[in-house]
């Protein structure tokens, strides 16, 4: 199958035991060694008793297929297959380094679905080579079963709370390579949910403690986790019922936090806070206050960052107690006014829709102070001029009525010649 002069390294778990040669049909007797099944098969046939590695007398003569082991090797000698046809095709030669890279990952995973002491070291060398390139990444994704393991790993960990933290961040960080590079995306996040239903509080648990006490890196990839199992409302409000989850989450986007690790806990947080028991509990955590300091936080934040802090404002205001907490934050309704022009389309509708919500809806009147204290309606009168869309139109429409504009308004001295858009 492969030529001499590449110099193809066989991974020492493919070979069997008493041929040495790589296995075909690996199966396994009662004492846990694999063997291909033709040797093992004319050792017994000879009228041994014993595990020809082990030399322990078995209890039993029967074996059973290592499916596990037999698709590894699989993989490994499609990748082998693949190299040589290259080769040929262009007449050059095999990279070794990458053909051996490879060959130590299948070694790798096999030790981890083979509950092997190196499992540390092991997912350690897994999550190096996922991060080499993409197409290490992909070749992770397509390796059946491997997510499997890593979603089996988020158990409980006991081997003391130090070392269960770092096994949980490469286990973590591992599943996060693969999340967008798998074909069959639905059936990875119903595999990871069913999952979490059958063991909440293990995988839950498990993911807390990597946001709690993980490296930036971990936690990134615990939130991009968290956020890929938050596919229905159930598993949203499985999420957000864990204690102290929501609330490390908000702890990991205050101003001094890295803006990568802001971002990502943010889309965590706009994609399980949908459902309204949800919003309320956000409410009660005081989010508010979180969102408004990053809103009027002097860092530079991409405009992806303010998108998604509007969208959560947006999305509290839409139950009664979130508008009540926004209007006590006059900072917030001051910072959400600056927001309506110079960022973005979907910024500005959110930051509109929030103004909307507690000025025309609510009709709060610290609200209205706060908006005309920071120039809002000049803003929303710039803002109707621009091209936005009809709904932005009407809710700017909406809040210049609540306004009752009149001679002793503020807008009666913003000298334009567009006052002729206002509808009164």
């Amino acid at each position: 199958m492969v030529r001499d002069d590449l110099y193809i390294t066989v991974p020492s778990f493919f070979r069997c035991p008493i041929s040495l040669d790589v296995m075909k049909s690996p199966v396994s007797l009662c004492t846990g060694v694999t063997y291909d099944r033709s040797s093992i098969q004319r050792w017994l046939d000879n009228g041994n008793n014993t595990c020809p590695a082990t030399m322990q007398v078995l209890q039993s003569k029967d074996f059973v297929p290592n499916r596990n082991l037999q698709r590894l090797i699989q993989i490994w000698s499609d990748s082998v297959r693949d190299r040589v046809d290259s080769l040929e095709s262009s007449d050059s030669r095999v990279s070794t380094d990458s053909v051996d890279s490879r060959d130590q990952l299948l070694v790798a995973i096999t030790d981890l679905e083979s509950g092997s002491e190196n499992r540390f070291e092991s997912l350690a060398k897994i999550v190096r080579f996922g991060q080499d390139s993409e197409e290490n990444c992909d070749f992770l994704a397509r390796t059946e079963g491997f997510v499997s393991v890593l979603v089996g790993f988020l158990d409980n960990v006991d081997e003391g709370l130090e070392r269960s933290v770092e096994l949980l961040e490469q286990i973590v960080m591992a599943l996060n390579l693969v999340l967008n590079k798998i074909e069959n995306r639905e059936g990875l996040k119903n595999s990871i949910l069913k999952s979490l239903k059958e063991r909440e509080v293990q995988c839950l648990d498990s993911l807390l403690l990597v946001l709690q006490q993980g490296s930036v890196e971990s936690k990134i990839a615990s939130a991009r986790v968290l956020k890929s199992i938050a596919v229905d409302t159930e598993s949203k409000l499985l999420i957000a019922e864990k204690e102290g989850l929501v609330t490390e989450l908000l702890k990991l986007i205050t101003p001094e936090k890295d803006l990568n690790l802001i971002e990502n806990a943010l889309s965590c947080l706009v994609v399980i806070s949908t459902p309204k028991r949800n919003k309320l509990k956000l409410v009660h955590l005081e989010a508010v206050k979180v969102f408004s300091n990053l809103l009027t936080s002097n860092l530079n934040f991409s405009v992806s960052v303010t998108e998604k802090v509007l969208k959560l404002v947006e999305t509290v205001s839409s139950t009664k107690e979130g508008r009540s907490e926004i209007c006590e934050e006059a900072s917030c309704v001051a910072a959400i006014v600056n927001k309506v022009l110079k960022v973005s389309n979907v910024a500005t509708e959110h930051a509109v829709t929030i103004l909307w919500s507690v000025c025309y809806l609510f009709r709060d009147q610290k609200a209205q102070e706060a908006v005309t204290k920071a120039n809002g309606l000049t803003k929303i009168l710039l803002l109707m001029q621009s091209n936005c869309t009809p709904q932005v139109r009407q809710m700017c429409v909406d809040l210049l009525k609540i306004f009752r504009v009149n001679s002793k308004s503020c807008l009666s001295s913003y000298d334009t010649k567009t006052t002729h858009i206002m509808p009164f």
